[in-house]
């Protein structure tokens, strides 16, 4: 995983502009050697700034950065002379990108569009020249405001992979395979559990030119929700599919046993993906005969929608995303 290019989260300092001090300068000319004051305000200071850009999959490009900080606001000057603002940092993220303050871990927004833009460190505001302190009693004020400090904090960047369908099951139960035969996804394949480390994300095409994203992620094991194998770290990624692709292999000892024990981690991690549509898909069909797979469907779940499918024969390739397209279409 060291040497993966996918990076789904960052621990950033963040540190916005001081605003500028705003100017106390008095109106000074040959035909009117005692003016009145005419400090410029001070520009605010930079701000720390969130872009979304649908083009980025991965938060790679932040993985060594660990200090952002945006430039000061400029002093004000003479005749009203407005202060030059302090340069932004804009930090362009994928889509998916959710911000935390990395003390509490409390949410404080995400980027969800592309170009959306999220502001998470203010630049302090520039000072007011001393013209604002004019008055009537005082009209040579010899004061103008400093401007306000800089925030400085960390901030946690967590990505949370956009998707239309997850795909849901224990290590080795052929997501990977599922993913490469129905998008043009190349996820690495073997006989053998993890091999997923990361996620993949595939797009498929579906009938006159339509498609849908469809996502893998590592495997989950018995105890996940509670930090067991990689499903912890990975279980948020699962959280904005509009559907849950649920696979378990036809060689399992007990099917319904092993499905009930998916939904309970999920239900441990976030209750709400229980709120989302699911499909049960039966994989490696390939490996029973028609017998067999008769009998496996008097064992299966109720009330959910099944398919039982090979992706090496690709048997009921075409069912399945007919019946993923109608549950994600469904009103």
């Amino acid at each position: 995983m060291a040497n993966s290019n996918f990076v789904d989260y960052v621990k950033l300092l963040c540190q916005s502009g001081k605003g500028g001090a705003g100017s106390m300068h008095f109106l000074r000319t040959r035909s009117n050697p005692r003016g009145g004051p005419d400090g410029g305000d001070g520009g605010r200071g930079g701000h720390i700034i969130l872009k979304g850009n649908s083009h980025l999959w991965t938060l790679l490009h932040l993985k060594y950065t660990k200090h952002l900080r945006a430039e000061d606001g400029e002093g004000g000057g003479r005749s009203q002379l407005h202060g030059a603002e302090g340069k932004d940092v804009i930090i362009e993220v994928p889509l998916g990108t959710i911000v935390r303050d990395a003390e509490t871990m409390e949410f404080e927004g995400e980027i969800v569009e592309n170009g959306q833009t999220l502001v998470v460190l203010q630049g302090g505001r520039g000072g007011l020249g001393n013209e604002h302190f004019k008055s009537s009693t005082n009209q040579a004020p010899h004061y103008a405001q400093p401007g306000e400090p800089g925030q400085e904090a960390w901030k946690v960047l967590e990505l949370k992979v956009l998707a239309d369908v997850g795909l849901v099951g224990f290590p080795n139960a052929g997501k990977s395979t599922l993913l490469s035969v129905i998008s043009a996804a190349k996820p690495e394949i073997a006989d053998y559990p993890f091999t997923t480390l990361v996620p993949n994300l595939g797009i498929v095409p579906y009938r006159d030119y339509r498609s849908f994203v469809m996502a893998d992620i590592p495997g989950i094991i018995e105890g996940a929700a509670e930090g067991k194998g990689l499903g912890l770290r990975f279980l948020r990624h699962i959280e904005r599919n509009a559907l849950l692709l649920f696979m378990i292999p036809c060689d399992t000892d007990d099917i319904k046993t092993e499905y009930k024990i998916l939904l309970s981690e999920l239900k441990k991690h976030n209750p709400e993906l229980l709120d989302k549509k699911r499909i049960l898909a039966i994989t490696k069909c390939d490996l029973a005969d028609d017998e067999l797979i008769r009998a496996f469907k008097k064992a299966l779940p109720r009330n959910i929608p099944n398919m039982f499918i090979s992706s090496v024969t690709q048997k009921n390739m075409d069912a399945l995303k007919d019946l993923i397209w109608n549950q994600l279409n469904a009103i």
